[in-house]
């Protein structure tokens, strides 16, 4: 139960800071360089959600959880 729910807060997380990374495109037109606005990019708090939610949906799939009754020797 734990991994849906940190899978569902990693999706909302990840499509928010997608949408802002969307909406900044903007800056190219206003004449930035691409490398520029990859800078402008990784220094906004609401573009590294994105990153953010990304590892936490990468964590929930592919962690391996312990099983209570497992023998461990």
């Amino acid at each position: 139960m734990n991994r849906i729910i940190i899978f569902i807060i990693g999706l909302i997380m990840s499509t928010i800071g997608l949408s802002y990374i969307i909406i900044y495109l903007n800056v190219l037109a206003m004449g930035y360089s691409f490398v520029d606005y990859l800078n402008y990019i990784f220094t906004k708090v609401e573009c590294i959600i994105f990153f953010i939610g990304y590892l936490l949906m990468f964590l929930s799939i592919y962690l391996k959880r312990r099983k209570k009754d497992e023998l461990h020797v």
